[in-house]
């Protein structure tokens, strides 16, 4: 596919208004998360069935007639696993996608499994797409010609994706489930994930006593400032996993951290200090002033409920291999729990539970219905 490179904002206003006249453009972003804490958006690929367009952020001073495009609800963006690229518009530039298409959600539509955009492209084009350049850094320029063929290759066999998972889409009778994922995750917005404490969102905090808390939690703050220095990604300072040893071992000389081997020769006299002094501020607090991980209140165990929960699930899995849909897209566990809990008698109840969506009482409203216990089943 040829493609044009937009450098100024001039040529995007010419482009963006030829695209304003188009049925459907497919859409995708690079990113350099992999490389920075603060990520941002370092080149945005648009194609339609024609030509590829490549738009440098770095050189464009006004981005509202791109702005204009993705919320235009005439024009169709089709993107692939859009979740990230959406949360990215909005953080960058307030941006929201109207008229979504997310080959990779309509997939699970359709029962298949490997939903990648490079095993998708093999499949219906027999291309090979090369996976090291996801990890590249996109801000970096100029940008080699083997990353602007990579970019291009990634918004270049949407449109035609799109018309074969569409038309599969139709036949099965599941095209407006499909649309009803895709206005859902048109709506998702940018989450910062840096707000105090940090522990809120560290994987294994939940079942740390207070004292090991307040040191992780030290870290974590200590982990970020030293990140927001070096503009670098958290793991590139230091592991999760290591963390977690320095919160549970909480060495207080560099001869002890040594022995625990959390940290490499390098990060320990890079971060060692710094380190130990988190850990030795966090030993040294009151008790009173540990903090604690906020607790979500749980029902007192209830046998009804839970044997609903097992006939719900048993009922997923049945249907999940009849209609050839994964189970937990289905019908994941959390909304299972809180069906088996409300209890519905009518769809009409079972729509109003929090997350189920109208495709998933079309589907087995009935199913889910009679489980429970109500009609015939």
């Amino acid at each position: 596919m040829k493609y044009k490179f937009i450098e100024s904002d001039e040529e995007l206003k010419d482009v963006c208004d030829g695209l304003l006249t188009e049925k459907r453009i497919g859409v995708d972003l690079e990113a350099d998360s992999m490389h920075c804490l603060k990520e941002k958006i370092c080149l945005i690929q648009i194609a339609s069935a024609r030509e590829a367009f490549l738009i440098d952020p770095f050189e464009i001073k006004e981005m509202t007639p791109f702005i204009d495009v993705l919320e235009n609800k005439d024009v169709m963006k089709v993107f692939h696993g859009a979740d990230f690229d959406i949360r990215s518009l909005d953080r960058d530039y307030q941006a929201q996608v109207n008229n979504l298409f997310d080959t990779e959600i309509a997939c699970r539509f359709l029962g298949i499994k490997e939903r990648g955009l490079g095993a998708l492209i093999k499949r219906n084009f027999n291309v090979d797409v090369d996976k090291k350049f996801q990890k590249v850094d996109w801000a970096k320029r100029p940008l080699d010609q083997e990353m602007i063929e990579y970019s291009v290759g990634d918004v270049a066999y949407l449109d035609e994706l799109h018309g074969i998972i569409h038309a599969r889409l139709v036949e099965k009778g599941r095209l407006s489930w499909a649309k009803e994922e895709f206005e859902i995750q048109a709506k998702v917005r940018y989450e910062n994930n840096h707000a105090f404490p940090l522990f809120v969102k560290f994987k294994g905090a939940g079942k740390m006593d207070n004292r090991s808390l307040a040191v992780l939690e030290n870290l974590l703050q200590a982990r970020l400032l030293i990140a927001q220095k070096k503009d670098q990604p958290l793991f590139k300072i230091l592991s999760n996993p290591s963390l977690m040893t320095l919160a549970h071992e909480k060495p207080v000389t560099i001869d002890q951290m040594m022995t625990i081997r959390a940290l490499s020769k390098k990060q320990m006299d890079m971060y060692g200090n710094l380190c130990l002094d988190a850990i030795i501020k966090a030993k040294n607090l009151e008790h009173k002033a540990l903090p604690s991980y906020p607790k979500t209140p749980r029902p007192r165990k209830d046998y009804q409920v839970q044997d609903r929960i097992e006939r719900l699930k048993k009922m997923r899995e049945k249907l999940s291999a009849s209609i050839g849909i994964e189970p937990g897209f289905l019908l994941n566990n959390m909304v299972i729990s809180a069906i088996a809990v409300k209890k519905p008698s009518t769809p009409e109840a079972l729509l109003k539970i929090e997350n189920v969506r109208q495709w998933q009482v079309e589907a087995m409203g009935e199913k889910i219905i009679s489980t429970l216990g109500y009609g015939k089943s």
